[in-house]
């Protein structure tokens, strides 16, 4: 994917989206309740208001722009945005399901805002600016569009070794020579880990004020299939590999992810595996 020209960079990573959009939808709740220590984070840090314009960029399901819903009312409107029209289809049935009605949703490119400047009072991203092509020029946009003492929340991972229910899949199959290891200078879940990186990017986008933090996390699994199972729905780069496994290869994958998760179970079997969030908060 790295040897892309950056059109097709984003086009690829735009279709394993679309392509992960339907298994998000199916285990939306769980999505909700694993992410929600985050959100909540972001929605404190977000200082929001009734009658406010919030942009929620990289939506997905849209649960931490929901959340900013309830707070801006009366006479605020959220604007729930994704690149990936499949996300944005969740995102709406999951607001009608839950009665939200100031929300707003428009098929929007991180890199290429269709607002005016200075338009809205602020801006959420949580866990998307690592899949930009170039997080740099999304920053700015939002900075952009921004009105004067707006403010930004996002999210985005640390790194691996305190993220094993992101990590654990793909070993599985790197170590059993089914795939290559990932690409570590292409957009991706940990690129913006390094200490420092994400506070040096909002300060080269104009952003003042910064501040960044963590937040623990965890993914909790009735046992090492249901783990599988659920990883194999919402990730579509592990489902392309795995999907063209043989049977033998796949009893393989999860005899390897269970050895992998050993230090996570519980006497029942159960699964509980840790992680932590970058977040970070700033004003225009």
């Amino acid at each position: 994917m790295a040897d892309l020209d950056p059109d097709e960079l984003r086009a690829e990573i735009l279709g394993r989206w679309e392509r992960a959009a339907t298994g998000w939808g199916k285990h939306a709740e769980r999505m909700r309740q694993f992410g929600m220590p985050v959100s909540a984070w972001m929605i404190d840090e977000a200082h929001l208001q009734p009658g406010q314009r919030v942009l929620e960029l990289a939506a997905g399901p849209g649960d931490t722009g929901f959340l900013a819903a309830e707070l801006i009312r009366p006479g605020g409107v959220l604007l729930s945005t994704d690149a990936a029209d499949a996300m944005l289809r969740v995102a709406r049935a999951r607001a009608a399901e839950m009665g939200i009605e100031n929300a707003e949703f428009r098929r929007m490119e991180l890199e290429w805002l269709d607002l005016d400047a200075a338009s809205v009072d602020v801006v959420l991203c949580k866990w998307g600016l690592m899949f930009s092509i170039d997080p740099e020029a999304a920053l700015r946009e939002a900075r952009r569009v921004l009105r004067p003492g707006g403010r930004i929340a996002l999210a985005a991972w640390d790194g691996p070794q305190v993220n094993p229910w992101a990590t654990i899949p793909t070993r599985a199959l790197i170590e059993l020579g089914y795939t290559e290891p990932p690409d570590p200078d292409a957009p991706g879940m940990f690129i913006f880990a390094a200490p420092g990186r994400l506070r040096e990017l909002l300060e080269a986008a104009g952003f003042v004020d910064v501040l960044v933090e963590s937040v623990d996390t965890s993914r909790a699994f009735t046992g090492v299939a249901e783990y599988l199972a659920e990883f194999h729905d919402t990730s579509s780069v592990f489902a392309e590999v795995y999907d063209a496994l043989s049977e033998k290869q796949r009893e393989a994958v999860g005899r390897k992810m269970a050895e992998l998760s050993d230090g996570f179970v519980g006497p029942d079997g159960s699964v509980t595996l840790p992680g932590r969030s970058l977040v970070a908060a700033a004003d225009a």
